[in-house]
């Protein structure tokens, strides 16, 4: 039997009619039920969402060239990666009651310009708990914890806790045995009876921040630390929905907060009209580490051009190091160029001036920072437990003329010797505890 075409068209239109229904239908019971009735997960359409729109509030904070930039663009899409990745790990590991330290910011998690002799961890605890910390000390310039907890400035804040990463605890003060072992209780008050070390932990402290600074990374040691709590059961029953939710949906805000905390940094500087040259930094505020001095200023430079910074060398000081940071905020690659220098990696001069030269291309100088492709960005140095706390001179000169204002003993380095320093460093930063 044919079908005539007027049929076949009738049918057509029948068959569209009833699609076109199905959505309008469907459309509109996704308008009326909201997110409680389509939401498959709770909280994680929140998530989804969030997410979304921070790339753009990210890049608002930009200048407009950097904005409209590609390379700027896919640089700040790392980030926020980088943002929900190291905020995604303490979504799901960090637990007050059952604590662990879990990887902060670093080279992979590049947030918030990480020193790059630093490894930063993290363990959350739950205020007044009291808990155990037991390992090895190693051997480092410093391993360091810091109390974390809300700032007298935050809502809703009494004033009474002191505030970011303060009361600190060096692991190198502590007692130990022969075999450089400790074990030490954490607690708002001393147990009664307990005669063991003890570390006082203000009532309100949330999170204890650990940094472990280290100047010869082929050398030095690494602490091991096992933390937990001791005034609750040892076991770890099932986490309810309610508390897992909670979770997803602080994520996105975690996210955003690590990824714009500085991005908009260097575009300060420039403003304030440090460019090639250094000013105080001032990080009280945020956490700085305690007797810690640091300085910064963006650097711009053409290709042919270097920078010389130069600072008389305290005569005592426990840690030193400057680094170079893109222009969203983030330290340049240190593992696999020399982008950072410390007192093991860059010595004074003969004059005892430290001179390091900020330049793109390889000068053959013992102390050269390597811009790595980023024609301009951030010089940020640290001066920590010092008896002086210089902010270095900069002069920017032609690379072609830099030997004219070095001393004539500044030792020269060879492609083949540079290469070889490169090799050893990465070899020498991968072998240290990260994960």
């Amino acid at each position: 039997m044919s079908i005539s075409h007027s049929g076949k068209s009738s049918r057509l239109k029948r068959l569209a009619i009833l699609i076109a229904v199905g959505y309008l239908i469907s459309s509109s019971c996704f308008a009326k039920g909201g997110a409680a009735e389509t939401e498959v997960i709770p909280g994680w359409d929140a998530l989804v969402q969030q997410l979304a729109a921070l790339p753009a509030a990210t890049l608002a904070k930009l200048p407009e060239d950097q904005r409209n930039d590609p390379q700027a663009q896919q640089e700040v899409a790392r980030l926020l990666l980088q943002s929900l990745t190291m905020s995604a790990l303490a979504t799901l590991g960090a637990d007050g009651d059952h604590p662990q330290f879990l990887p902060s910011i670093g080279e992979i998690l590049n947030v918030g310009q990480p020193n790059a002799d630093t490894i930063y961890k993290a363990a959350d605890i739950s205020p007044g708990g009291i808990y155990r910390l037991r390992g090895h000390k190693g051997s480092l310039n410093m391993s360091v914890i810091g109390q974390v907890g809300p700032s007298p400035a935050d809502p809703g804040s009494d004033g009474n806790h002191p505030g970011q990463t303060r009361n600190y605890l060096y692991l190198d003060s502590l007692p130990a045995d022969q075999e450089g072992r400790f074990d030490v209780l954490l607690s708002p008050e001393r147990p009664k009876g307990y005669k063991g070390d003890w570390w006082k932990l203000h009532p309100k402290t949330y999170r204890l921040m650990l940094r472990q600074v280290s100047s010869d990374w082929s050398q030095q040691v690494d602490p091991a630390i096992a933390i937990e709590r001791v005034d609750i059961p040892v076991r770890r029953l099932r986490p309810s929905a309610s508390e897992l939710e909670a979770r997803l949906r602080r994520l996105p805000k975690m996210t955003e907060f690590m990824a714009t905390m500085f991005v908009d940094q260097a575009s300060k500087l420039r403003q304030q009209g440090y460019v090639n040259k250094l000013r105080v930094l001032d990080v009280a505020a945020i956490g700085g580490l305690d007797g810690q001095f640091y300085y910064e200023g963006v650097y711009d430079l053409q290709d042919d051009e270097a920078l010389i910074i130069e600072a008389k060398q305290p005569a005592s000081c426990r840690y030193r190091s400057v680094i170079l940071v893109n222009e969203i905020y983030q330290t340049l690659d240190w593992y696999n160029n020399q982008s950072s220098l410390n007192e093991t990696q860059a010595k004074a001069d003969s004059d005892d001036v430290l001179r390091v030269v900020v330049a793109s291309q390889d000068p053959g100088v013992p102390n050269w920072l390597d811009t790595a492709g980023f024609s301009s960005g951030v010089v940020q140095g640290r001066w920590t437990a010092c008896d002086s706390q210089p902010i270095p001179n900069v002069k920017k000169v032609a690379l072609g003329e830099l030997r004219k204002y070095l001393p004539a003993d500044t030792a020269h380095v060879s492609n083949v010797l540079r290469e070889q320093i490169i090799r050893e460093r990465r070899a020498a930063y991968q072998l240290r505890r990260h994960w």
